[in-house]
């Protein structure tokens, strides 16, 4: 038994200084490489020269003003398969005054067989039902359930084009 102990003892020295060699190897590897290898940096391109434009409120039309805003609604609203069509020649209704992010759903009711929401918009109750008009988007309302309103809505996307979207108001629970 000792002499088992003792060649395994002998047989882990030899091993490990096998390993001892491979590092001093590899160290001599890796000094070697730091002193050969030089860093190659490229060096900056200079900056371009910025030359800067006067922006002449005279001469220019403001790109924010509602006037234009306005001139490309009503034109868009001419062509013949718009969607804007229908909604530029209704009347408004008093909720289309404000942004949907104002309004929050409280609850909700079935009356006659049909079922109405309760919105609150600037501390003041409303009840809607659907097929009224609503939001800032010619927002619509196409369906009323005991937890939401669904309503499709007319905006512009990426490319100016006028697109339908579904949007939702889910009813708001009064927290504890």
């Amino acid at each position: 038994m000792k002499r088992l102990t003792v060649m395994t003892v002998t047989l882990a020295a030899m091993g490990l200084s096998a390993c001892g060699n491979e590092l001093s190897e590899l160290q001599d590897w890796t000094a070697q490489q730091r002193r050969e290898t030089r860093a190659s940096v490229q060096p900056l391109s200079p900056p371009k020269k910025f030359t800067p434009q006067p922006y002449d409120t005279a001469l220019s039309i403001d790109p924010f003003s509602a006037q234009k805003l306005s001139v490309a609604v009503k034109q868009e609203a001419s062509q013949p398969n718009s969607l804007l069509t229908a909604e530029m020649n209704r009347r408004k209704e008093p909720l289309e005054a404000y942004p949907l992010d104002s309004m929050s759903m409280v609850g909700s009711l079935i009356r006659q067989g049909r079922p109405f929401a309760l919105l609150k918009v600037d501390a003041l109750l409303y009840q809607v039902k659907q097929g009224d008009h609503l939001g800032l988007n010619f927002g619509r309302i196409t369906q009323i359930s005991e937890t939401e309103i669904t309503l499709r809505e007319v905006v512009q996307d990426a490319a100016g084009e006028w697109i339908e979207r579904t949007s939702t108001l889910q009813l708001q629970e009064k927290g504890r």
